[in-house]
């Protein structure tokens, strides 16, 4: 497998399952020293555990990336742990209550916008100063096809993920000609534990919003992830990007 990241470091929230666990495995295994977090020791420590069998170097650092302070703390740890930071992909998220805008309660709205949209600018305000300091890098952010439409009971997370959108974007803007690329991922519904309390019934319907006819894995997730991180995505910034089975095309 050819080594994008050999020397480098990169930065994975999220990581201890779906998404993330895959991102980070997909890092190492393109020569990446990997900082895995999460709010789940036992999920991180998992994934560490998963990287370093395969020949990799991983370090678990929890975070809960609702709290400014500890978000730069994780940063801080990184620099600690292999002295740098070269590329981060800022994926933790929960799905949050499910309710019409007229019965959702504001706890429940705060936390989705916390976890899923603030926790993106708190990672970036961290890691950017970080990643300057190499000369540059890249950041990826996990949106979601909901950064893009709406979809009923889910005003948090759609507002949320489109906020992702709009910073990225901004973001980009902002760095771009200083070294740092950054872009956001718009993955369709992907079969992750995010879903495994969903009822066999709904989980068909979400499968059938997909013309693909099935839905996603994470592993497919991560591959995008990996690209837009790498050199290969040279001229990619600032850029919107779903991996989705055709749902945003319907």
């Amino acid at each position: 497998m050819e080594q994008f990241f050999s020397g480098k470091t990169a930065l994975v929230t999220g990581a201890g399952s779906g998404i993330g666990e895959a991102t980070a495995k997909l890092y190492a295994a393109h020569g990446a020293k990997v900082i895995v977090s999460d709010v789940s020791e036992k999920g991180g420590n998992s994934t560490v555990e998963a990287i370093r069998k395969s020949g990799g170097d991983a370090q678990f650092v929890k975070c809960d990336v609702s709290k400014p302070a500890e978000c730069e703390q994780l940063v801080a740890a990184t620099i600690k742990a292999y002295g740098r930071l070269d590329v981060a992909c800022n994926n933790a998220g929960i799905g949050g209550e499910q309710n019409a805008i007229g019965d959702m309660s504001v706890e429940g709205f705060d936390k989705v916008i916390a976890i899923n949209l603030s926790s993106v600018f708190y990672g970036m305000k961290y890691q950017i100063p970080a990643i300057l300091k190499q000369g540059g890098g890249a950041i990826v952010n996990m949106a979601s096809i909901l950064g893009q439409v709406g979809f009923a009971y889910s005003a948090a997370y759609v507002a949320a993920k489109h906020g992702v959108v709009g910073l990225t974007q901004n973001a980009g803007v902002e760095y771009s000609a200083k070294g740092i690329r950054v872009n956001a991922v718009g993955p369709g519904f992907i079969d992750t534990p995010l879903l495994t309390n969903t009822p066999a019934e709904a989980k068909a319907g979400l499968v059938a919003k997909h013309p693909i006819g099935r839905l996603g894995k994470a592993e497919e997730v991560a591959e995008l992830v990996i690209w837009l991180s790498s050199d290969k995505a040279s001229f990619v910034t600032g850029a919107y990007y779903p991996v989705d089975g055709a749902y945003l095309a319907v």
